[in-house]
């Protein structure tokens, strides 16, 4: 059963992110040498981002041992305002000692189906083959229509059961997105959801309830196959669900 773990603000809802990358990059460093996050974007995150390139955490890891992935990305440059890639750099990444070679940027520009096959050969390049990706976290988001990473309602990737990494049609943005899949997400070691705002509040309600439906929301099919799932969420967000 996952985690929902309630705070104040949006702000400690940060801290806390940066305090379980922290703690969960430690143990893996220590146990197998390296770390591996697949990164999420959206505001709360950003900060989360920000919080780790700052003075409180920079000393607590070794960051030439950390390797830095992305749960999804847009098909722009990395430079564009919309990619995901273009702020977590300006964020975290280039305040921080990380080697160039541990950053795992997907591509943006050209063919999407391309650049999903060749992140998804970086990944089991990095993962030495195995049948899934082992990410020691994962951090998401959700939408307000319940997506996560770019696995939107309805679409396409959310029936992959062999790919790693898909391009995903999304109808409602006329464009395509690279993202992880489910099965790729759901190996992970840790995989933490991070939601802030009223506005998140009623569909959050919703994915939480685990009331089955014709068709389930995305953010409801993350149910790691032999990991933890925790939900860190604000006071906001969870003002419709019961004991929060």
């Amino acid at each position: 059963m996952p985690q929902v773990l309630t705070f104040d603000d949006p702000q400690e809802v940060a801290h806390a992110a940066a305090d379980r990358f922290v703690e969960i990059a430690r143990a893996a460093i220590d146990g197998r040498g390296r770390f591996s996050v697949a990164l999420s974007g959206g505001s709360t995150p950003k900060r989360a981002y920000e919080l780790l390139a700052g003075e409180d955490y920079r000393d607590e890891l070794d960051w030439s041992k950390v390797h830095i992935f992305f749960g999804d990305e847009r098909c722009v440059p990395p430079d564009d305002a919309e990619s995901n890639y273009r702020m977590a750099n300006e964020a975290m990444l280039s305040r921080l000692p990380i080697p160039a070679r541990n950053i795992h940027r997907v591509q943006g520009v050209g063919d999407a189906s391309a650049n999903a096959r060749l992140y998804e050969d970086e990944l089991r390049t990095f993962f030495n083959d195995a049948a899934w990706p082992r990410f020691d976290l994962v951090l998401l988001g959700m939408g307000e229509d319940g997506h996560t990473a770019s696995l939107f309602p309805g679409s396409s990737a959310l029936n992959e059961l062999e790919a790693w990494v898909a391009a995903n049609w999304i109808e409602k943005f006329n464009a395509f997105r690279i993202t992880l899949t489910l099965p790729a997400i759901n190996h992970a070691a840790h995989i933490a959801f991070l939601v802030t705002g009223e506005n998140k509040a009623d569909r959050l309600a919703e994915v939480l309830s685990h009331e089955s439906s014709s068709e389930q929301l995305p953010s409801q099919l993350i149910k790691p196959v032999s990991g933890s799932l925790e939900w860190l969420i604000d006071k906001a967000a969870g003002v419709r669900i019961a004991g929060v």
